[in-house]
């Protein structure tokens, strides 16, 4: 088996967790490949096998059958961009802080590599945005997994941004910015923006803006079968548009649309992981004393 590794540095105490994972692979005969500057770090920290290959941003990972993304949810979105129409089944392994994306522990590393090899999961394809601009200012990594954001910079003036589907006009947001979010970003920005959490397999897109300056103005759920336009004014010259992690300063003139991608992500999904249950262990819902199960935790 094939595997590909990302990930961004650690804490100390996740060292041994990740020398076991690495024992594990070697131990089942796995070829690994990890991304070059991890892997630096990694050789600082563990002790790597003789014959490990390492490869940068660009490089075919054509033939890799899983890929290992080691961090927090901002290294999985990062993971995606790597793999692209590739569709590379992705295990997030969370040395973060939330994780929603990376759901496996690093305690539980053994056991995920078990399931892994012994084809104990399920793979969830997550729909991907895809982000069009005139001038171009995304390049190749124009499709994202969370949300396309458009957002004042460095005034206190709101922006008002005119909103189209499928060319027919929806609204102009006067505020200090729009969030156009997927199922899975449903937890992210878009949440924080008082939008509603989807199941990733809903094929919807989320319209929200960021502290509008009309009350009146709510989060929407769009179609993601449709194609969403917009055009920036306000008193400045320019702004920012954010894809993901990714962002890059604009200037008013420029035309966007965000439509979905026709590839998707592809998470692995091990049998003890649901994303019911990380919504109630990550946002704490349920957590109530009239709930029995809790109650007898609070004891």
């Amino acid at each position: 088996m094939k595997i590909a590794i990302l990930g961004k540095p650690f804490d100390e105490a996740v060292a041994p967790f990740l020398q076991t994972l690495l024992d594990e692979l070697v131990a089942r005969g796995a070829e690994m490949m990890i991304v070059e500057a991890f892997c630096d770090y990694l050789a600082s920290h563990l002790r790597l096998p003789p014959d490990i290959s390492t490869f940068r941003r660009g490089d075919s990972l054509r033939g890799v059958q899983f890929v290992l993304s080691i961090g927090g949810d901002g290294t999985l979105l990062d993971t995606v961009t790597y793999v692209g129409a590739l569709q590379i089944p992705i295990l997030g392994i969370n040395t973060g802080r939330l994780g929603f994306l990376a759901p496996i522990n690093p305690d539980y590393i053994p056991q995920a590599i078990d399931a892994l090899f012994k084809g104990h999961f399920t793979l969830e394809d997550r729909s991907l945005l895809r982000v069009e601009t005139d001038p171009d200012v995304f390049g190749a990594l124009n499709f994202g997994l969370n949300e396309f954001s458009i957002l004042k910079r460095d005034t206190s003036a709101m922006i008002v941004v005119h909103t189209y589907i499928n060319g027919e006009y929806l609204n102009s947001y006067w505020a200090d910015g729009l969030v156009v979010s997927t199922p899975t970003g449903s937890t992210g920005y878009s949440l924080s923006c008082g939008g509603p959490v989807m199941l990733p397999q809903t094929n919807n897109f989320i319209i929200a803006p960021v502290c509008p300056h009309n009350l009146n103005v709510r989060p929407l759920v769009v179609s993601d079968q449709s194609i969403i336009s917009f055009e920036i004014e306000g008193r400045a010259t320019s702004y920012l548009l954010a894809l993901d992690s990714r962002s890059v300063p604009v200037e008013a003139s420029i035309q966007m649309a965000v439509r979905r991608e026709n590839f998707n992500a592809r998470l692995v999904k091990l049998n003890h992981v649901n994303f019911l249950s990380t919504l109630r262990n990550k946002l704490n819902w349920g957590l109530d004393r009239r709930n029995p199960a809790v109650a007898l935790q609070l004891k």
